[in-house]
């Protein structure tokens, strides 16, 4: 399989160029040589063959090909924000949900939040999320890459929420299944999925949720992970696309 390589500038057809160190790296690794083909891309939707030209010690110089357009982004564009998972949970959180097609993810700091980040600190990790989410559409084959917001809290962000769908997964009685609410989904509208940390949102930030347009969603009754129940929700969003 063709090696395809995240390349943070844009590209264009029949342009020559050093790969960054990164994606040069990479390719020395599966020992790239002169007249060998991989795939770039930038983040706008689309792939370029390339043709490798020069191999040095620390340079792989390629000459791109004509682009070929992308097309595996879901219809409708899934925001998940979530108060973020400790550990190296949020790196696999991050990594799945590139896989499944998410657009944005939005790390929040929540009053049962185990992770508190903040600062230099919150944006040095928000760079690595990042870069995990480029490795992930590396392998993945997705030629746009999820944008991974700066933590906020809860309250500094609910304001700030997309318009479209809102969902708040919840274990709430009044929860509604997934089912019909994905009925009320026109063409392209967007998602955005609000869901807790270890432990959950506690009852006055579910309230000030529902107060801000989100709808109670539930998964079943099962109390699952903080970081299985929005990837749930963002499986089941993608499996309704493939149903003819």
């Amino acid at each position: 399989m063709t090696m395809r390589l995240f390349v943070g500038q844009p590209l264009a057809t029949g342009v020559e160029l050093s790969l960054p160190p990164g994606p040069a790296r990479h390719a020395q690794v599966r020992r790239v040589q002169p007249g060998d083909t991989v795939t770039l891309f930038d983040g706008s939707g689309s792939d370029w063959p390339a043709t490798v030209i020069a191999v040095g010690r620390s340079e792989v110089r390629v000459r791109l090909g004509d682009a070929v357009a992308v097309a595996h982004e879901l219809s409708h564009p899934v925001t998940l924000a979530l108060g973020m998972p400790a550990n190296e949970r949020m790196d696999w959180l991050v990594e799945k949900a590139t896989e499944l097609g998410v657009a944005r993810l939005q790390p929040l700091l929540t009053e049962r939040s185990v992770l508190r980040l903040a600062g230099e600190r919150g944006e040095r990790k928000r760079e690595h999320w990042q870069a995990v989410a480029e490795a992930a559409c590396e392998q993945c084959g997705r030629a746009r890459v999820p944008v991974i917001e700066p933590v906020r809290t809860l309250d500094e962000w609910l304001p700030l929420a997309p318009a479209g769908l809102r969902l708040l997964l919840s274990l709430h009685p009044v929860a509604r299944a997934l089912p019909g609410l994905a009925r009320t989904l026109a063409p392209g509208m967007a998602v955005c999925s609000l869901s807790g940390p270890e432990g959950g949102l506690t009852a006055a930030e579910e309230q000030a949720a529902l107060a801000a347009g989100f709808t109670a969603a539930g998964l079943g009754p099962r109390v699952l992970r903080a970081e299985t129940a929005p990837l749930a929700l963002l499986s089941w969003l993608a499996l309704q696309e493939d149903r003819p």
